[in-house]
């Protein structure tokens, strides 16, 4: 008996394998990173984006440029996708605590725990390639407005860039960041699962 130590939690810790307990530890860790990461990035680019939809001025001016307000349609697409992403960073740690049951037929199938995985990872994929194509479509349009910007600014104000397109830049910037943290999470999970 170790001191310190109730009989129940030291038969409990020995009936789940070392490995098992690395691999619940790795998930539990990964899970919580990756889920507040992505919270805190999706906060901040969700709060950018009402602002600048809230105080985006002259609502002519999406009309002018197509690209802005599709891109802006699609920045929150991603934030959306985003949200499933988050479910999955929170699913890790609860596979986490699955894992570590002392009954062995509590915990998930080494299968079924990599199709969470690959889920979590296409879910990620598809929000980085949404936001992707909206950052795309928004800084073409702030790159024909800085082209056209010398010649027209002051005959139409449609015309100058503003603050609050590049708040919408760096929300589409935070965004594909937190879908970034998604990604690597769960391919580093996958490689330490695919290892036992």
């Amino acid at each position: 008996v170790l001191i310190g130590i109730p009989m129940t939690e030291k038969s409990e810790s020995q009936s789940i394998p070392a490995g098992l307990r690395q691999i619940a530890r790795s998930f539990s860790r990964t899970g919580w990173i990756s889920f507040w990461s992505q919270v805190v990035l999706g906060v901040i680019s969700g709060v950018v984006l009402l602002v600048s939809s809230a105080f985006g001025g002259n609502p002519n001016a999406n009309q002018n440029n197509p690209g802005t307000g599709f891109g802006a349609f699609l920045a929150v697409c991603g934030l959306l996708v985003l949200g499933g992403s988050i479910y999955m960073a929170f699913r890790y740690t609860i596979i986490a605590k699955q894992l570590q049951s002392p009954n062995p037929s509590q915990r998930p199938r080494k299968a079924d725990t990599i199709q969470v995985l690959r889920l979590g990872l296409m879910v990620n994929l598809a929000g980085m390639l949404v936001t992707l194509f909206g950052a795309y479509a928004i800084v073409g349009t702030l790159v024909g407005k800085s082209i056209s910007q010398g010649q027209t600014a002051l005959l139409d104000p449609n015309r100058v860039i503003s603050g609050l397109d590049m708040f919408v830049v760096q929300a589409n910037i935070n965004t594909i960041g937190a879908h970034f943290v998604g990604i690597v999470a769960t391919l580093w999970l996958l490689n330490r699962i695919s290892r036992t």
